[in-house]
């Protein structure tokens, strides 16, 4: 029978550096991977921002076609009244968020009034469930209303965006359809967010 020194016992095992070497190595493995991960997030919400972007604008632009080249909220919403049979009637004017709202998430006739069941005569819509929120603007803590989904609609083509009218949610111009997100911030590729 063959005994086992203490030695060859001890040479069986892993020595302090060895492990001090591998615990180096796993944190530089932990140094190089954080930060992608961090990256990920912020791939995230472009990918985001870029769908969102792109399901409203083909909704525009859908809802153009059907309503004789006019965009939303160039009419209003309202007016609908005993034609909106078992629903309830749009109320939002010309120019305002509200027809916008309206006419992309509810029913609608060609003139632009909507309703929010599918009544006789009202056979176009809806286009979207709801204006989604911006990827980008973290929701405010505590708010009664968020407002990542806000839309600023204007009757002329969109101006320039500086940083002193930047704000949560999103731009409209209903005379030639452009819809962008309302801030000027930097997005990982260094590009402003209302340019994607």
């Amino acid at each position: 029978m063959k005994t086992t020194t203490f030695r060859q016992f001890a040479a069986k095992g892993f020595t302090l550096i060895e492990l001090l070497i591998v615990v180096i190595i796993i944190a530089i493995m932990a140094a190089i991977a954080i930060p992608q991960f961090g990256n990920s997030t912020d791939e995230a919400a472009d990918a985001a921002l870029d769908a969102n972007l792109n399901t409203v604008r083909s909704a525009i632009e859908l809802y153009r076609v059907q309503h004789d080249n006019t965009y939303p909220s160039v009419v209003a919403s309202s007016g609908a009244g005993a034609l909106c049979v078992g629903g309830t009637a749009g109320t939002g004017a010309i120019n305002s968020e509200d027809a916008f709202r309206e006419q992309l998430t509810m029913h609608s006739n060609r003139a632009g009034q909507t309703c929010s069941v599918q009544a006789p005569g009202f056979n176009f819509g809806p286009y979207l469930r709801a204006i989604p929120r911006d990827a980008i603007t973290p929701p405010a803590v505590g708010a009664a209303v968020d407002a990542g989904d806000d839309v600023l609609v204007v009757n002329t083509p969109l101006g320039t965006l500086t940083a002193a009218t930047d704000a949560p949610g999103w731009r409209y111009s209903n005379t030639n359809g452009r819809f962008e997100m309302n801030s000027v911030e930097l997005d990982r590729n260094q590009r402003a967010f209302n340019t994607h």
